[in-house]
């Protein structure tokens, strides 16, 4: 499954409404961390079919990145059954993300 690219209008549907446990990057094109996240959320996207792998540009999606307080990027945040379980701002390594995923 491909990482799916997330605005206001699908937010909802891919995420909030979505019974899947779904994994949210925030970043920004600019972002020399969120750069290093990409390949690993691509990954995490390929490999996991059981989780939905979504980004959001918070620069094209302020109002989505005010609503969901981001101030730092990349901020990796999990939901399931439509509420955050788990939040983590900054790089990461795939292990730590994929243990956080399955633990939700």
């Amino acid at each position: 499954m491909s990482v799916i690219q997330l605005t206001k209008d699908n937010f909802k549907e891919k995420v909030l409404d979505n019974s899947n446990v779904s994994l949210v990057d925030f970043y920004a094109d600019w972002c020399g961390p969120c750069k290093m996240m990409a390949p690993v959320v691509a990954e995490i996207a390929e490999e996991n079919p059981q989780f939905t792998v979504c980004k959001i540009n918070t620069d094209e999606q302020s109002a989505l990145a005010e609503e969901y307080s981001i101030f730092s990027i990349p901020t990796l945040m999990i939901f399931k059954d439509g509420v955050v379980v788990d939040k983590h701002v900054g790089a990461c390594s795939k292990a730590d993300l994929l243990s956080k995923l399955n633990n939700a």
